[in-house]
C-alpha cells in the first residue's frame, strides 16, 4: 500500500474495529493526526501505523493501570493524567454540513468547557440515521416533504420512532438552481429540467438538496433516469457550483451562499428551506441541550451568523417540536 494512502474516519473505524465516535475522540485528543479535504477528515497511512505502534507499547499503560493516583506515576506521566482528566468530559457529536454548525460547536465549547464538540459531516438523512443508531447527539436537517410542503418533521417522526427528542429551528436559507453566467439555457423553474440537451450535476443520496430535487421531480412528473447527469454526484454545494462554473454541467441544486463565493455562476432562487436541529433527550443531557438553545438565541451567536450572507435568523432558537 502506498505511503500516500489516506483513510476517511469511517475507514479508520472499520480498520481498527472501533466506533466512529472513538475515531473522532482520538483525533480531538491529538492521538491520531488528521487533516481536512473539503468537508471530510482524512488520516494518512503513516500516521495510522504510528498510532498502532504506540498502542502496542504497554509499559506505561500497565503502570498507570496498577495505580494511576500514585505520586510517582503522576510525576512520570503528567500528560497521560491530564489526558485522562480531559477524557472525562462529555463528547457531543454534531452532524451536518453547514458552516453554522462549526460556529455552534465553537460557542458550545466556550459555554460548557467540560464538553468536547466533535463534528461529523453528513447529509440530512444520513444524519438522522446516525442519530437513530446512537452515533450523533445533535443533527441538522433540511428535508422537504413534497406532499405537505413541510420541512423536516415528517422525516424526523418516521425515523425517530420511540425516541424522546426536541426540534429547534436553526436558520432559513434560499435554495434553488446554480446556472452558468447569463443563464444560457433559460432555466428558471423545476419544469425547465425537462428540456433536451440539459446536463445536471447532482448531490449525494441522503442530502437535503438531493431530497429536494427528487421530490420536485416526482411532483412535476419528470423521470430521474431521463436527466443527463442525474447519477453524477458531488458531496457539497460548493462542489456542485464549481462544476457548473467550469461548464461541466448546465444546472445544479444548492443554496445561495455558495453562489456568492463561486465565480462564473448565477443563482435562481426557488424555495426557502428550513434548517433545523434535532437533539435526543436523555437523562443527564439536559444541561447541554439547554446550553445549545441558549446559544442559538444569544446575540453573540446570531451576530456571527448574521455576517454570513443568505441566512434568515428571524426564528433562530424557536422550539418547533418536542416529544
Amino acid at each position: 500500500m502506498s505511503e500516500n494512502t489516506s483513510f476517511t474516519t469511517e475507514e479508520i473505524a472499520r480498520l481498527l474495529k472501533i466506533s466512529k465516535l472513538k475515531v473522532y475522540d482520538l483525533i480531538k485528543k491529538g492521538e491520531l493526526p488528521s487533516y481536512r479535504v473539503g468537508k471530510q477528515m482524512r488520516v494518512d497511512l503513516s500516521d495510522l501505523e504510528a498510532y498502532k505502534q504506540n498502542s502496542r507499547s504497554e509499559t506505561s499503560t500497565n503502570i498507570m493501570n496498577a495505580n494511576p493516583s500514585h505520586p510517582v506515576v503522576q510525576q512520570l506521566f503528567p500528560h497521560s493524567m491530564a489526558s485522562q482528566a480531559k477524557a472525562a468530559g462529555r463528547n457531543i457529536v454534531i452532524t451536518g454540513q453547514d458552516m453554522s454548525l462549526d460556529i455552534l460547536a465553537t460557542h458550545l465549547e466556550r459555554s460548557l468547557p467540560s464538553t468536547r464538540p466533535l463534528r461529523s459531516y453528513a447529509g440530512s438523512l444520513d444524519s438522522l440515521i446516525a442519530m437513530y443508531q446512537g452515533e450523533s447527539d445533535i443533527v441538522s436537517t433540511h428535508l422537504l416533504d413534497g406532499d405537505t410542503g413541510e420541512y423536516n418533521l415528517p422525516y424526523i417522526r418516521k425515523l425517530l420512532v420511540g425516541f424522546s427528542y426536541i426540534v429547534v429551528h436553526m436558520l432559513a436559507r434560499s435554495a434553488g438552481f446554480y446556472v452558468q453566467k447569463g443563464n444560457p439555457k433559460g432555466i428558471t423553474k423545476w419544469s425547465d429540467l425537462k428540456q433536451e440537451g440539459l446536463t445536471l450535476i447532482n448531490r449525494e443520496r441522503g442530502s437535503g438538496a438531493r431530497v429536494l430535487l427528487d421530490e420536485q421531480l416526482r411532483l412535476h412528473g419528470i423521470q430521474s433516469a431521463s436527466l443527463t447527469g442525474y447519477f453524477t454526484e458531488e458531496n457539497s454545494h460548493f462542489a456542485v457550483a464549481g462544476k457548473v462554473a467550469r461548464g461541466e454541467a448546465d444546472v445544479g441544486i444548492g443554496t445561495e451562499k455558495a453562489a456568492k463565493i463561486i465565480d462564473g455562476i448565477e443563482f435562481i432562487p426557488l424555495i426557502q428551506e428550513r434548517y433545523d436541529l434535532v437533539m435526543v433527550k436523555k437523562t443527564g443531557q439536559e444541561q447541554w441541550i439547554h446550553a445549545v438553545i441558549d446559544i442559538l438565541r444569544s446575540s453573540a451567536f446570531q451576530n456571527e451568523l448574521g455576517s454570513i450572507h443568505g441566512y434568515d435568523l428571524s426564528d433562530t432558537g424557536k422550539v418547533i417540536f418536542e416529544t
